[in-house]
């Protein structure tokens, strides 16, 4: 289920209480008195055989007894009643029902299954939604819906705010009584037995009410539930989120470096980077973010000036956005010569602003309507410290005059107490963002450049695959599996080299020693110096136990480098087998070590990590990770999060490394970790990288028995390589037929550009002369969870790639009704096109269990209505839009 019954959740026209109480300070009265306070207009109906009425409203004893099926209800009852009377309530006709009841995770029924799983298998029949349980409830202010046992009721807003902690949701709330902020929907999850952040956060992306959505995480159930949907609001509206257990105590016992680098944390922040959300990490970072989306509008840039009348302060708002990667307005000329004349000569002359400490509200007034004029200024911070001259109520109601006025984005920050308060509450009436610092103003501005910054890198065109990119998986799988079926759950240093071989990766020459006369032997082969390590599975790290000696030149080296390992080693391990692997020596000066590695999460799935690399890379900590699948935009903004990223550009006559080699490597463990299920770690360190290219000295992967396969495994789901086809045109000129990829805009552009204006008016119902880059990049990134676009796609004659038709898909979150739209470019029209690409995307969405493929076509475009009905698709003309829709069932209806 996703969004499905969730308007009786949110949207009721009638509720009951079950658990109504008189009993003071009860949550039954509680939950009454919200309910009656709210201002809900709908029927409230109180259940419980205790009582004749409740709050002065007429009680039922039991749901039997109810007048109507409420669309809502709200469960206030022991635990162990709540299964029977979700049962009672879905035969009643009730789809949706907020239970407050704790505890229902950890008791059990007489089955033996936890009270949770009991009301799920109770509601399921019935497509009844459940709220909770244990939860502090939901308020819908703009309908007049509190049905919570909280003690504040917020007014209507624009920021809906979803938290798993019940004890948050309050202190929430109790904030922003203070500070006059209202909320669209503020909603307890609490265990999220049904309804979670993947259902909620789909309902409110397309709710007109929010503009802004935030987070409160203790823990995800299904990432990719939730990152798909995560994924989809953030495009619309800002979502920010905090993410509480920050400290990753499993990484201790990780035998790998990628697996102790790459903890629990950085993994959700990677997931909330790539779903283009928002972290903030404090709740007073919380707060300030609320304040923030509740009264800003989405900004146009990053450009913040400053405005302040005393110079320390504005100095600190300085620092603090330089520090934060912000960027300071550079005043325009004529925005100086404005102020030059108003102000007194000893003003700071440039930005920040700097007013002087006798400034009176006329000079606030008049210095900030200039600063609004500029149109190289995106947001102005305005400060006031207190004088015995400068009066901060006065000079608040001075800026607000003329900020009501203006379309940019003002922030305040007022400082003191006594004084300042009243300037607060002034800004709080007018809706003007308000701070008690300058670095908690900086801190909020910069929460909105972030997202925007992390919004147009998601949309970024990656370039495409600089070299052709063919593993040779049935290898990697045998090597595997040898080791599997032998008892082994790590792969010696050449087996894992040979693994990394097979995805293309360059390797340094390893052979395998048995002992220190096959050492030598194998040294003379393969040519001066080398390198000598230990071999054993259970010895993780090598450098640990003296297990590498490098550049060794005569066979009298390897020869008293062998028996010396073998010597440490016995002391720590008596008992142990140990082998020696021999290596070539590699001989790179100015090779920057880098570690490129993968590890499996037990949320998210497979994470790639990259880093600084060496014996010293856990000391370092300079590491990041993504979420695969990646590609070369996405491999560069990994290596962009890491401080090695500046040294492999190249620094003081030092050559930069080649960076398409580094992300290229990064795309093939990438492509290794989805291939193998069985990889649970892979570390690859030392990573040589220079300008000549990449080489792997060290590899290390842990292999276990696959549980999950393919792209479930997967947080994001890969690009569905399987759905690619061929097919023959009537001219004969042979087409391949395949899902959309990033890499596909500049393709695609010039699809559009050889659409005729008729092409286009059929398909968007509008003239458009021109696509800008966010709305193509919506076009060719899409999300193949939710929505599919197969293009068709053929050599030109100069042997180039060339788009020759599309038809794409979105699904809704409960797949069952897809809309789709098609275009073909006009040259190719006649030749079979059109039906080819429709008719495969009926099979898909048929495999895929959708219910119906629909769309609305213009009664003129009658080349679309022909081939609709050719397939099979009903139509029905629709007078209130004057478009003819066709239909096509394809699943019948989930009960």
């Amino acid at each position: 289920m996703s969004v499905r019954n969730l308007d009786s959740l949110f949207k009721p026209r009638s509720v009951a209480v079950i658990g109504a109480s008189t009993r003071e300070h009860s949550i039954g009265n509680l939950v009454m008195q919200n309910l009656l306070m709210g201002g809900f207009k709908g029927p409230v109906m109180p259940v419980n055989p205790k009582y004749e009425a409740v709050s002065g409203v007429l009680a039922y004893p039991d749901v039997a007894a109810l007048p109507l099926a409420p669309d809502l209800a709200i469960i206030a009852t022991p635990d162990h009643t709540v299964p029977a009377l979700i049962g009672e309530l879905g035969v009643r006709g009730t789809r949706a029902a907020v239970v407050l009841s704790a505890g229902m995770a950890q008791h059990r029924d007489e089955q033996g299954r936890t009270l949770s799983q009991a009301a799920l298998e109770a509601a399921r029949p019935h497509g009844l939604r459940i709220l909770g349980p244990n939860c502090l409830g939901m308020l819908v202010p703009g309908v007049g819906l509190n049905a919570s046992f909280a003690h504040v009721q917020p007014p209507p807003g624009k920021v809906a705010f979803v938290s798993q902690s019940g004890a948050l949701c309050t202190a929430v709330l109790d904030w922003s009584q203070a500070h006059n902020i209202g909320f669209s929907h503020f909603i307890s999850l609490g265990d999220a037995a049904d309804v979670d952040f993947g259902d909620v956060l789909d309902y409110l992306a397309s709710d007109p009410s929010t503009r802004a959505i935030l987070l409160y995480i203790e823990s995800v159930r299904d990432a990719r539930k939730f990152i798909s949907a995560a994924r989809a609001a953030a495009r619309n509206k800002p979502v920010l989120a905090i993410k509480s257990g920050r400290v990753p105590e499993g990484a201790r016992a990780a035998a790998s470096h990628t697996g102790a680098l790459a903890g629990a944390d950085h993994v959700y922040d990677a997931a909330l980077q790539r779903a283009g959300m928002l972290r903030v990490y404090t709740v007073a970072e919380l707060f300030d973010a609320v304040e923030t989306l509740a009264r800003m509008q989405p900004l146009k840039g990053d450009r913040l000036a400053i405005l302040t009348n005393g110079g320390g302060p504005g100095v600190m708002a300085t620092d603090a956005l330089i520090t934060m990667g912000g960027r300071m307005a550079e005043l325009s000329q004529e925005t100086l010569q404005s102020l030059d004349e108003l102000l007194p000569e000893t003003w700071s002359h440039g930005n920040p602003v700097d007013i002087i400490g006798d400034a009176p509200p006329e000079r606030f007034r008049e210095a900030t309507r200039i600063l609004l004029q500029d149109p190289n200024v995106d947001a102005l911070l305005v400060m006031h410290v207190p004088t015995a001259v400068a009066a901060g109520e006065e000079s608040a109601r001075a800026v607000a005059q003329v900020v009501r006025g203006s379309r940019r984005n003002v922030l305040t920050s007022w400082l003191g107490h006594n004084t300042a308060e009243k300037a607060r509450r002034l800004f709080a009436r007018a809706g003007i963002p308000t701070y008690e610092t300058p670095d908690m103003a900086v801190r909020a501005f910069m929460h909105m450049v972030r997202y925007k910054r992390n919004q147009e890198l998601l949309m970024e065109t990656p370039p495409s695959i600089p070299e052709g990119f063919t593993p040779d998986t049935e290898t990697a799988q045998h090597i595997i599996r040898d080791a599997l079926d032998a008892g082994r759950t790590v792969l010696t240093e050449p087996e894992a080299k040979e693994v990394l071989a097979a995805y293309g990766v360059p390797i340094v020459d390893t052979r395998i020693a048995k002992n220190v006369d096959e050492a030598v032997t194998i040294a003379e082969a393969i040519g001066f110096p080398v390198a000598l390590k230990v071999l054993n599975h259970e010895i993780v790290h090598k450098s640990d136990v003296g297990g590498v000696v490098l550049d060794l030149d005569t066979p009298g080296e390897v020869r008293k480098a062998a028996e010396g390992m073998i010597k440490r080693v016995r002391e720590l391990y008596p008992e142990l087998a140990i082998a020696f692997t021999v290596q070539n020596m590699a001989r790179r000066p100015g090779a920057h070590e880098v570690i490129i590695g993968a590890t499996d999460d037990s949320i998210f799935g497979p994470v790639v990590l990259f880093g600084h690399g060496g014996v010293a890379v856990e000391v370092i900590g300079d590491r990041a990770v993504a979420l695969p699948p990646l590609n070369m935009g996405l491999a560069g903004e990994l290596i962009s999060r890491t401080r090695i990223s500046k040294l492999l550009e190249g620094y003081r006559g030092r050559s930069a490394a080649d960076l398409d080699a580094v992300k290229m490597t990064i795309i093939k463990v990438s492509q290794l970790i989805t291939d193998l299920p069985e990889v649970v770690e892979l570390d690859i360190n030392p990573l040589f990288a220079d300008h000549q290219g990449v080489l792997a000295l060290d590899a290390r992967m842990r292999i276990a028995p696959a549980t999950v396969t393919g792209a479930a495994r997967l947080a994001i789901r890969p690009y569905p390589q399987e759905l690619e086809e061929c097919t023959t045109l009537r001219s004969g000129r042979q087409v391949t037929l395949r899902p959309i990829r990033p890499e596909d805009e500049p393709a695609h552009y010039a699809f559009f550009g050889q659409l005729t204006p008729e092409d286009i008016y059929f398909r968007f119902f509008r003239s458009i002369r021109s696509l800008p880059h966010t709305e193509m990049a919506r076009l060719t990134q899409i999300d193949y969870d939710r929505e599919m676009a197969f293009i068709a796609t053929a050599t030109d004659a100069n042997g180039k790639p060339e788009t020759l038709g599309v038809v794409r898909t979105i699904t809704d979150p409960d797949n069952q009704s897809a809309e789709f739209g098609i275009m073909v470019r006009s040259d190719q029209k006649g030749e079979g096109l059109g039906h080819s690409l429709l008719e495969k995307m009926v099979r898909y969405c048929r495999e895929r269990g959708t219910g119906e493929i629909m769309a609305q076509v213009l009664p003129q475009n009658r080349a679309m209505l022909n081939l609709s009905r050719r397939l099979g698709f009903r139509t029905r003309y629709n007078e209130a839009e004057e478009v003819v829709e066709v239909v096509l069932p394809l699943n019948p209806p989930r009960e």
